[in-house]
C-alpha cells in the first residue's frame, strides 16, 4: 500500500479502529497500512495469514476463539466473490457462541464499520485483495 503512515508487519495494532481502505494487497487504518489479510477483534488488529478464502481452517481463529465472550459476530471478507465457510470452522464457531457471516472483503470492511461505530460485539477476518 502507498500512503503516508506507518506500515505494519507481523502486527499487532492495540485497539479497534475503523478500516479507512482496502486494495493493492492490504489496508490502512489508524494511520497505518499493512500488507497482507488482517484480523480485527476486541483486544486490536493483527496481521493474518490466510490468503486463500478456500483453505481456511479453524487453527486460522485461535485468536478470535480466545476473545469469543467478547465477540457477537465475525464478518469474514473472503476476498473478491462471496464463498461459504467451511463445514468444521462454522461448527467451532457456533460453538464458541458466534455467528458468522461470510461476504466479499469490501462487503465486509462496510459493515465492519458500521457496526464498529455502533459500538457492536463484531470482529472481522479479511482477506486482502488487490
Amino acid at each position: 500500500m502507498t500512503g503516508k503512515g506507518i506500515v505494519i508487519r507481523e502486527a499487532h495494532f492495540p485497539g479497534r479502529a475503523p478500516i479507512e481502505a482496502y486494495g493493492n494487497g492490504g489496508f490502512r487504518f489508524a494511520d497505518m497500512s499493512h500488507r497482507g489479510s488482517l484480523l480485527c477483534l476486541p483486544s486490536g488488529i493483527h496481521g493474518w495469514e490466510p490468503a486463500d478464502a478456500s483453505a481456511l481452517a479453524v487453527a486460522d481463529f485461535e485468536k478470535l476463539l480466545a476473545e469469543a465472550d467478547k465477540v457477537e459476530i465475525l464478518l469474514v471478507g473472503m476476498g473478491k466473490d462471496l464463498r461459504p465457510l467451511p463445514a468444521a470452522l462454522r461448527a467451532a464457531l457456533k460453538e464458541a457462541g458466534i455467528a458468522s457471516d461470510p461476504m466479499s472483503t469490501g462487503a465486509a470492511v462496510r459493515t465492519y464499520n458500521v457496526l464498529l461505530a455502533e459500538d457492536r460485539a463484531v470482529a472481522a477476518a479479511l482477506i486482502a485483495v488487490d
